[in-house]
C-alpha cells in the first residue's frame, strides 16, 4: 500500500499539504515515517521531559511499571482529537480499577497556542490523562521519535493555521518498549480489548 495513501487514511483532517512556516520534514520524509512506523521499521518511542498541564516538568521515566498511551494532538483540532480522546476515555473508565496500571498522555504538537489551554482542555476527558507541552524543538523531537508527523496548513486569514497530523494512539508497555499502534477513530469497546490484553500479560 502507498506509503501516501497511508498517511491520507492515519491524518487529522486528511489533507497532507506541507506548511513551510516550522519547517517541518518533507513529504518524502513524512511518507517514510508513517511507512516505517506501519510496517514497524526501526525504533519507535524514547525518553522525554516535557511540561504537564500544571506546569510541572514530567518525565516517561515516573511511568514505568504502567501501561502508557501515548496522543499527539492539538485542542484546536475540530473532531479527529476530541472523539479519539473520548474513546480513550470510555475505554478506560470500562476497565474500571484495572484503568490504575495504564497512564494515558496528550502531547501537544501546537504548543504555541496550547501551552495556556492544556489544563482546561485535558479535564475534558479521564481524569488520569496527562498533558504535555514544551517548546517547539523538544515537541518536535520526541514526535519525531515515535514517527508522528505534523505539520500547519495556513488558514484564509492571517495568523490562523490548522494542523495536520497523524491520530495515531500509541501504546507503551510497562519497561518503556513499544507494543504497537491503535488507528484514529478506533471505538472504545475495541480499545478496551487491546488494553485488557495487554494488562494481563
Amino acid at each position: 500500500v502507498p506509503a501516501l495513501f497511508l498517511i491520507a487514511l492515519l491524518f487529522c483532517g486528511g489533507n497532507v499539504a506541507l506548511g513551510a512556516e516550522d519547517k517541518p520534514p518533507d513529504q518524502i520524509t513524512a511518507a517514510q515515517m508513517m511507512d516505517d512506523l506501519m510496517y514497524g521499521r526501526g525504533t519507535v518511542g524514547g525518553p522525554f521531559t516535557l511540561i504537564d498541564q500544571n506546569g510541572h516538568r514530567r518525565s516517561d521515566n515516573e511511568f514505568r511499571g504502567k501501561l502508557m498511551i501515548v496522543y499527539f494532538g492539538y485542542t484546536f483540532c475540530p473532531d479527529v482529537c476530541p472523539a479519539d480522546l473520548m474513546a480513550i476515555t470510555q475505554a478506560l473508565d470500562a476497565l474500571g480499577p484495572a484503568a490504575d496500571g495504564i497512564q494515558p498522555i496528550f502531547i501537544t504538537v501546537d504548543p504555541e497556542r496550547d501551552t495556556k489551554l492544556l489544563a482546561e482542555y485535558v479535564s475534558a476527558f479521564h481524569k488520569s490523562l496527562i498533558g504535555l507541552t514544551g517548546s517547539p524543538e523538544e515537541i518536535r523531537k520526541v514526535a519525531n521519535a515515535y514517527k508522528a508527523f505534523y505539520t500547519k496548513v495556513p488558514g484564509t486569514r492571517d495568523g490562523e493555521y490548522a494542523i495536520d497530523h497523524a491520530g495515531v494512539i500509541y501504546l507503551m508497555g510497562r519497561d518503556g518498549e513499544y507494543l504497537g499502534f491503535i488507528p484514529p477513530q478506533t471505538g472504545p469497546e475495541k480499545l478496551t480489548e487491546v488494553l485488557r490484553q495487554y494488562l494481563s500479560k
